[in-house]
């Protein structure tokens, strides 16, 4: 076994987005960190989210310490900026997504026994406080990552990369 080439890895890859059906968005909620910024465009990207939208103090596509992080993918992915984030999340329910906090909360469910539609927009919020309950009030559910070690919480970089995987993991398990 050796690695790919570029040839075979875009082979890899177109292979595994014909299989891939729906969509997939983000809100981040005044995520402040531009390296996690970064991180999750290029997660986003890699996943082929659809829409991103960017909510409160979100720093832009093109700071460049976002960049550092992202390495460029940010012009794979489609942004749009909104003022406050129940902006965004009106914003994205006419375009068809079902929006889903990701939140370690009261009455939120493992994201894996979510009922989940075509469309999915994730909302991650704040890296120290996370997303507000105005902010949970306005989703459509409010879903968490089950953690099994004594840590209780995740970077917000990793529980977008890890709920977006989750996303597009089940609609290539769901049997068509």
């Amino acid at each position: 076994m050796k690695q790919l080439d570029g040839t075979g890895m875009k082979r890899l890859h177109r292979d595994w987005r014909r299989q891939t059906e729906g969509r997939l968005a983000l809100v981040l909620d005044d995520v402040q960190g531009p390296f996690n910024v970064g991180a999750i465009f290029r997660t986003a990207a890699a996943l082929r989210a659809d829409d991103v939208w960017l909510a409160g103090r979100t720093p832009e596509p093109d700071d460049t310490k976002v960049g550092k992080t992202a390495l460029g993918t940010q012009r794979y992915l489609t942004f749009h900026r909104a003022e406050l984030v129940l902006q965004a999340i009106e914003a994205a329910r006419p375009a068809g997504y079902q929006v889903v906090a990701v939140e370690l909360a009261d009455g939120a469910v493992p994201l894996q026994d979510l009922a989940l539609g075509p469309a999915t927009c994730l909302v991650v919020g704040h890296e120290d406080r996370g997303c507000a309950p105005a902010t949970l009030d306005a989703c459509d559910a409010v879903a968490f990552l089950p953690l099994l070690g004594k840590v209780g919480s995740l970077n917000v970089a990793t529980a977008a990369a890890m709920a977006s995987y989750e996303v597009r993991r089940r609609a290539w398990t769901t049997p068509r």
